[in-house]
């Protein structure tokens, strides 16, 4: 993975934009004669339309070589990759379509959705950075930035939830933090948790749940679950019913229920038995709500209702949806790592890998560079710092996160092999767990670069 402390403001973009233009100044010109040779419409003045399609040309070209080649990059080309996603951004950022093509073309000739992970990382921002170029009325736009079918989403989540810590980690944490809460208030909760989920995606989170809870419970003295989950339809709610109902069915000292809701639904006053333990569960929500009112509107919900606890992770970053340049730099060093850390789970040739890629991490690159295209919801990735503040201003307070907690999340990484005894918490680890804010937080990292931070929460 390549190296990239920090970030780089628009000054330092601009100095090392017009340090690679001037170095490689003679051979830009002489690969745009090139071209122009093999397509005479590039040549001509205004016809930016035509060297598009020829950039879309190469694109379709780098696909079709992808299915007979197995290319590894040459050393030092990673970082020429890099410079040529930075010149390109730069020159779209500025409307020099011109300058952004150029880049594109060369990018094109060299990057591998089956070579390594930044051949791998730089075709899908390339693919962003095209979409950008094009209008939404584009059918090229559609083309590039077509979206997987719920089957393909479902099955690269599914494999990605398999073979990465990344989901694993977060929903982990998150039960422990729940479980402990319940624990606390078991002599008077009635033996009763009741889960608010804000967005229960597939419901994968909460099987290791169920297990953990009935460990704890017999047949003549049984748990009460219920969880509230909002999700994106109806249809995908009743999937996710129907998948815990099923794996529910398997604890006799369980006593399961479900209730669905499709979210945007007008928040209600939730039906609550009598002492029982809510518990909130806002992983990796409200970076997807669309302007800062409506994440106080949630939190000041979720306040109303006075829960237990409440759990919140999201992805560690600082991706502003009104910066295009930020959000670029911050994203492309987030996903470079998340590609990296998939040599560390899949073979190169795997086609799991691929479809994770294609269906999943790469479906989010081009969401997140075009996202702030007209009538197009921005998510909004923020450091752990942000959400704290956010979170104090609406009346919640800090949990330590326990030792079992960290212990667990430690564990994790070991029992998958994501890191060895020798480089576990080292300088040079793959997965690791960083304690952070005095105990308050875990994030899950891949080698320097935070991907997630978990938190607990109560009402003051």
């Amino acid at each position: 993975m390549f190296e990239m402390e920090g970030t780089i403001d628009e000054e330092e973009f601009l100095s090392l934009r017009l340090a690679i233009v001037t170095d490689s100044g003679h051979e830009a010109k002489r690969k745009r004669k090139r071209r122009e040779a093999l397509n005479p419409s590039d040549s001509s003045e205004g016809c930016e339309e035509g060297k598009i399609f020829s950039l879309l040309q190469m694109r379709e070209q780098m696909i079709k070589m992808d299915q007979r080649r197995k290319q590894i990059a040459e050393d030092g080309k990673g970082l020429e990759l890099i410079h040529l996603l930075l010149i390109s951004a730069w020159s779209i950022n500025e409307n020099n379509i011109n300058s952004a093509v150029d880049s594109l073309f060369d990018l094109y000739q060299n990057v591998s959705l089956t070579g390594d992970s930044v051949q791998r990382v730089a075709a899908y921002f390339a693919d962003g950075l095209i979409a950008r170029l094009l209008t939404r009325k584009s059918p090229f736009f559609d083309m590039i930035m077509k979206t997987p079918t719920p089957e393909e989403e479902f099955l690269a989540f599914t494999e990605l939830y398999k073979v990465s810590p990344f989901y694993q980690f977060a929903h982990f944490t998150a039960n422990q933090a729940i479980l402990e809460a319940f624990e606390r208030e078991e002599p008077n909760n009635n033996r009763a948790l009741h889960i608010i989920d804000f967005d229960i995606s597939y419901g994968f989170q909460w099987p290791s749940l169920m297990q953990s809870l009935s460990e704890t419970a017999t047949i003549s003295n049984r748990i009460s679950l219920k969880i509230t989950g909002f999700g994106r339809n109806l249809e995908e709610l009743q999937e996710t019913e129907t998948r815990l109902v099923s794996f529910a069915r398997s604890f006799c000292n369980l006593v399961f229920e479900f209730h669905g809701l499709v979210s945007g639904s007008k928040h209600v006053k939730l039906k609550k038995k009598k002492n029982e333990t809510v518990a909130v569960n806002l992983v990796f929500h409200l970076n997807s709500l669309n302007s800062f009112s409506e994440i106080s509107e949630t939190l000041k919900y979720v306040h109303s209702l006075n829960p237990s606890i409440v759990v919140l992770v999201e992805q560690e970053g600082s991706r502003s949806p009104h910066n295009f340049l930020s959000r670029f730099m911050e994203s492309l060093h987030y996903f470079a790592a998340l590609f990296d850390s998939l040599d560390d789970c899949l073979p190169r040739d795997s086609a799991e890998r691929f479809r994770i890629e294609k269906n999943h991490l790469g479906k989010e690159i081009k969401y997140v560079m075009n996202s702030d295209k007209e009538n197009e919801k921005s998510p909004r990735f923020e450091k752990m710092q942000t959400w704290k503040g956010r979170m104090e201003n609406h009346g919640f307070s800090g949990l330590i996160q326990s030792s079992k907690s960290v212990m667990q999340a430690k564990l994790l990484l070991r029992i998958r092999n994501h890191c060895s005894a020798t480089y576990f918490d080292g300088e040079n680890g793959g997965f690791r767990v960083f304690e952070r804010d005095n105990g308050n937080s875990i994030s899950l990292g891949w080698q320097e670069k935070l991907l997630l931070t978990a938190s607990s929460w109560c009402c003051v």
